[in-house]
């Protein structure tokens, strides 16, 4: 089913094709003139605000802290980061402790100046407006949280777990918690992306439905948005693969498509059966090694810019209230590249 060095020169000169008018496609999608909109976005770094705390008097430090970011020290930092520290004792043990401390001086050191990133979430959120002009723009909170949680977005603020980014060889990040797959984009190539796609993410909203083809759409929506708010990102990023991984799906979209049509999985609801190709993993069950965890999601989202270019009517604002994963698939008459 899949294509394998044996077929290598039978296929070589239908995939340079493919593959030749694929990345003709891309480099001329639409991508609109964003330079007269302005978002000056609100940047604050809890991170440094929070090893600033005077030891001597930890109370008044959290009190501090609290008025500075009423909605996230309490509600967010202490109820779902870190919750421990809500007790003032642990609290000064944790900013003393040299570990922490450590780690603190490692993401100034890595991603110290945040210049870059600031300018480059400023450009990305010129699209967001572009595209979502109704879209509140969100406070932007940089924090570490002893790799607990990662970047997230809640109310009108988007924070980003600083010690997720110091790179895939950082010796601090547990292999039994952070396997090879997942270390690969804890880098700072990926902040801006990753912190567009929690935006992405929430721009969706909640998936409906448990079928394989449903998380396909969803999923599918998230990245057409997320590639809307990073239009000029490499699908490598946006998607987290490496860009072997990229060239074996573009290459293999038709034998993937047949392998899910096969395998009745397009219908499937037991998650154990369709995890892998919609949660992160290294491989896709039933592929061959090549084939990437969440291979379906990349299906679906070729499905859903099938969809959007054979429905110009549509616009991304409306998209975001389309969940019928079915009624994206029949309306895309979708086409795998063979």
């Amino acid at each position: 089913m899949f294509s394998t060095p044996r077929y290598f020169l039978f296929f070589f000169l239908l995939v340079c094709a493919c593959c030749l008018s694929s990345c003709f496609e891309d480099k001329n999608k639409h991508i609109p003139d964003v330079s007269n909109i302005k978002t000056d976005l609100r940047f604050k770094h809890f991170e440094k605000d929070l090893f600033s705390v005077d030891t001597t008097n930890t109370l008044a430090g959290m009190q501090q802290l609290d008025s500075l970011y009423p909605d996230f020290f309490r509600d967010i930092y202490l109820s779902r980061i870190i919750p421990a520290l809500q007790n003032p004792q642990i609290f000064d043990l944790f900013i003393r402790t040299p570990q922490i401390r450590q780690l603190y001086d490692t993401t100034q050191i890595v991603l110290g100046d945040f210049s870059v990133y600031k300018e480059d979430l400023n450009q990305a959120f010129k699209y967001y407006k572009y595209h979502f002009p109704d879209a509140k723009l969100p406070e932007i909170i940089t924090y570490l949280s002893e790799y607990s949680l990662g970047n997230f977005v809640a109310d009108d603020m988007v924070g980003i777990g600083l010690d997720f980014f110091l790179g895939s060889d950082y010796p601090r990040y547990n292999p039994s918690f952070f396997p090879a797959y997942i270390r690969r984009s804890m880098n700072k190539e990926h902040l801006v992306s990753k912190t567009m796609e929690a935006v992405a993410g929430d721009l969706v909203g909640e998936i409906e439905g448990d079928r394989l083809i449903d998380y396909m759409i969803h999923n599918g929506r998230k990245y057409y948005v997320l590639d809307l708010l990073l239009p000029y990102t490499a699908d490598s990023i946006l998607l987290q693969y490496t860009g072997t991984q990229v060239e074996w799906l573009e290459e293999n979209e038709l034998q993937i498509w047949s392998h899910f049509i096969g395998e009745d999985l397009l219908y499937a609801t037991r998650y154990k059966d369709i995890r892998k190709l919609i949660d992160y993993s290294p491989n896709a069950p039933g592929m061959p090694p090549e084939a990437p965890g969440r291979t379906a999601n990349w299906v679906g989202w070729n499905i859903v810019k099938a969809y959007m270019k054979r429905h110009p009517e549509v616009t991304p604002a409306m998209l975001l209230n389309m969940k019928n994963g079915q009624e994206i698939l029949d309306g895309s008459k979708y086409k795998p590249r063979r």
